[in-house]
């Protein structure tokens, strides 16, 4: 029997790039091997996406559809795509055509030979600013030095993952999750096409500057415990420093009677100190606000997503 590719296809406002998707991947089907379904997860569209994925399972009976109640984010609507995938491998890409869906039968060949997870690695976007390429150069350097996954520059959730290695996924139950970097961390044998990123055809980015900065935090918080013991290594440095300082004041002031010259009263000296541990216990404080809200939507236990409809799902 010939194996079956679950293409996973996470779509937020997406309906002028939902049927022309779709015939790509019809295209490259038509030259390989393989069987083939569509799992397209509607997270909440406002406009007519939802509207075009019906017409195309009227069309095409592969094609299926999850739909949530509203928007609740990529992660979750990749997460329930990971979770309802019945092919022997599942490749996720994006709605918006910047994924080269031509690159499909080399996934696919890597995968025969041997691996697990193949990765799409994007060299160059050119829908992407200055600002976009240097913040993401620094997220994919502070988390190969902090966290406890290796991710490649340029990684995206453009790849190819064996049905093993989604059954491991689904295993997970934490609520703030980094899908790529949940997948890494599971290991398994890796391998890895770069691709040039394909303009944007339609639609804008449902990642604004604020959310994009959101999750690279949530990511470094998510997979590295190293800003946390920063707060405490660095209270300990400020800690060690206020009292050499102090020690120095106390014995320049009152034994040198101020033989340098400089001058400086207590009070001056008192009010920079305060102020400087103050702003410490602050960032400390802020570090450590993050972990707790993690904490807390571990504890709450809410549902990752709410489907509110699906259409032909098997």
């Amino acid at each position: 029997m010939r194996k079956k590719i679950t293409i996973l296809v996470p779509a937020f406002n997406e309906e002028r790039n939902i049927v022309p998707l779709y015939e790509k991947i019809l295209n490259q089907f038509g030259k390989i091997d393989y069987d083939f379904e569509i799992l397209f997860i509607n997270d909440g569209s406002c406009d007519g996406t939802a509207a075009m994925i019906d017409s195309l399972i009227e069309r095409d009976s592969r094609i299926q559809c999850i739909e949530f109640s509203r928007n609740f984010n990529k992660e979750s609507a990749v997460s329930a795509g990971l979770h309802h995938a019945k092919g022997d491998a599942v490749i996720i890409i994006d709605a918006d055509l910047q994924h080269p869906v031509n690159l499909i039968p080399d996934f696919l060949e890597k995968w025969t030979d041997g691996a697990d997870i193949v990765i799409g690695v994007r060299e160059k976007n050119d829908d992407a600013g200055l600002l976009r390429k240097l913040s993401s150069y620094l997220f994919y350097t502070i988390m190969s030095w902090i966290g406890d996954i290796e991710l490649r520059l340029g990684e995206t959730d453009y790849r190819l993952i064996d049905a093993r290695v989604v059954r491991e996924f689904c295993r997970f139950t934490e609520r703030t999750r980094i899908t790529r970097g949940l997948i890494d961390w599971l290991g398994f044998k890796k391998e890895y096409i770069s691709f040039v990123a394909e303009k944007r055809a339609t639609g804008k980015p449902s990642y604004n500057k604020t959310k994009l900065v959101s999750l690279g935090l949530s990511a470094i918080l998510t997979h590295s415990v190293v800003p946390l013991k920063l707060a405490g290594y660095l209270g300990g440095c400020i800690t060690l420093f206020s009292g050499l300082l102090g020690f120095f004041i106390l014995i320049e002031t009152f034994i040198f009677k101020d033989s340098l010259g400089l001058k400086i009263t207590g009070t001056a000296m008192l009010a920079v100190l305060i102020l400087f541990l103050v702003g410490i216990v602050l960032i400390c404080m802020w570090l450590m606000s993050f972990y707790i809200s993690n904490i807390q939507a571990e504890v709450a236990n809410r549902p990752l997503y709410v489907i509110r409809r699906t259409n032909n799902l098997n």
